[in-house]
């Protein structure tokens, strides 16, 4: 039995939304109070820890390996190249390096997830460990 294709439909959905979202916040002007209480660097870690469980799930027939670490690192250059050219933002290597600890959070959490009775199932479905 595979991971169930309506459970990866939603993540990728969810996927879809985040990937949305975060460009929305890494490239608009306005300020979001709620948001300004946590350091930016613990909001870097924190999108991407959320977005390489996206990624991972969204993909379960692959393991969390070079190729989903290279996208998602290239995602968070990529959102700062963007930066680099608008005027309210600022490009910044520091933000690069804390989307690659979120990574590193994820991938550190995986043997954790896999004791979680909702979350094992990616990894019990026949999906690549």
């Amino acid at each position: 039995m595979g991971f169930p294709r309506a459970i990866i439909a939603a993540f990728r959905v969810a996927l879809v939304v985040t990937v949305i979202v975060i460009c929305f916040l890494a490239f608009t002007d306005r300020s979001f109070p709620a948001l300004e209480h946590f350091s930016d660097k613990l909001r870097h870690a924190a999108a991407f820890v959320t977005l390489a469980l996206l990624v991972d799930f969204s993909f379960p027939a692959s393991r969390f390996g070079t190729a989903k670490i290279l996208l998602l690192l290239g995602y968070g250059v990529g959102i700062e190249a963007v930066q680099y050219f608008l005027p309210h933002r600022e490009a910044s290597a520091w933000d690069v390096l804390a989307d690659g600890l979120g990574i590193a959070a994820y991938m550190l959490s995986v043997p954790a997830l896999k004791r979680m009775p909702w979350f094992r199932l990616r990894w019990q479905a026949g999906a690549a460990p």
